[in-house]
């Protein structure tokens, strides 16, 4: 497949189904999952089906970490190499992970302009927008239409997450032992939203049965967000595709989304959300 002049980068958590990935040639740099003395490459070394049947089983924890700089330049190379004369990544938020700056670092090693843009979020927040990006360059956009297709998508994107226990944001290191365990003792199941202005996780509210959190995952998510316009819509699941797939039917009767996609969250999503949740990324168009 011929590169673009313009080429397009993101790192593995954006979660964007690979035939979207194929269509719109998106160039994808792992980022890696560390099991004890074992290192995997999320999605190739190691696919998120297999990744949550480990997880509920394994008693070592895993953690994750971004590609390097020379992961970077690699990548950035080969794309120089096949034409490329400017390259856009766009990046997990810079708040959660230090992905951000290794792109950053790696663009001095390289001759074209690379243009690096913190998503401000994780999974298919940032996945719309690089979607949001290759239809601007698909559509014959220049660099800047291109970089202001995706900020245009984030300005009102909305990402909500609901997961059954509180101890997953604990191993994934999120929150101190104190509010982990204040939290396992009442059974709380948190409902967080990602804020697209600074990047961070913060909490909606926290529930004790997975009915009531999956409807205020639902409500919660769709009051954000302008339903007299188009909607693209994901729906992100911890290996219950059952559950994914009857929250798309009620979102499809309800709302009859532009777009609307289904699937799995990635190893680094699932590290800090554990097995059996549910988020719902989206935005409206202007």
């Amino acid at each position: 497949m011929t590169v673009p002049k313009i080429a397009l980068v993101a790192d593995s958590t954006c979660d964007i189904p690979e035939a979207l990935v194929e269509q719109y040639g998106i160039a994808v740099i792992p980022t890696y999952v560390i099991w004890g003395e074992e290192q995997f490459r999320d999605r190739i070394d190691l696919q998120a089906p297999e990744f949550y049947r480990r997880l509920e089983t394994d008693p070592v924890y895993p953690s994750s970490s971004h590609p390097t700089p020379g992961d970077f330049l690699a990548l950035y190379q080969r794309l120089c190499d096949e034409g490329a004369t400017d390259i856009v990544v766009l990046t997990v938020s810079s708040a959660m992970s230090g992905t951000c700056n290794a792109a950053q670092q790696a663009s001095a090693g390289v001759s074209v302009p690379v243009h690096v843009i913190d998503s401000k979020g994780p999974t298919m927040s940032l996945g719309w927008q690089v979607l949001a990006a290759a239809r601007a360059r698909e559509a014959g956009g220049d660099v800047k239409a291109v970089i202001a297709a995706a900020e245009d998508a984030r300005s009102r994107m909305v990402q909500l997450v609901y997961m059954e226990s509180i101890e997953y944001l604990h191993k994934g290191g999120r929150i101190g032992n104190a509010v982990n365990l204040l939290g396992t003792l009442l059974k709380i199941k948190p409902v967080v939203y990602i804020d697209h202005h600074s990047g961070l996780v913060e909490v909606e509210t926290a529930v004790r049965t997975r009915t009531r959190g999956i409807e205020t995952l639902y409500k919660g998510f769709f009051k954000r967000l302008d339903t007299s316009k188009p909607l693209h819509v994901a729906v992100l699941h911890g290996d219950v595709p059952e559950e994914a797939e009857a929250l798309a039917e009620r979102i499809r009767e309800e709302f009859h989304p532009q777009e609307l996609l289904i699937n799995i969250t990635g190893p680094v999503l699932g590290i800090n959300t554990g097995p059996r949740a549910l988020a719902l990324a989206g935005y409206t168009e202007a």
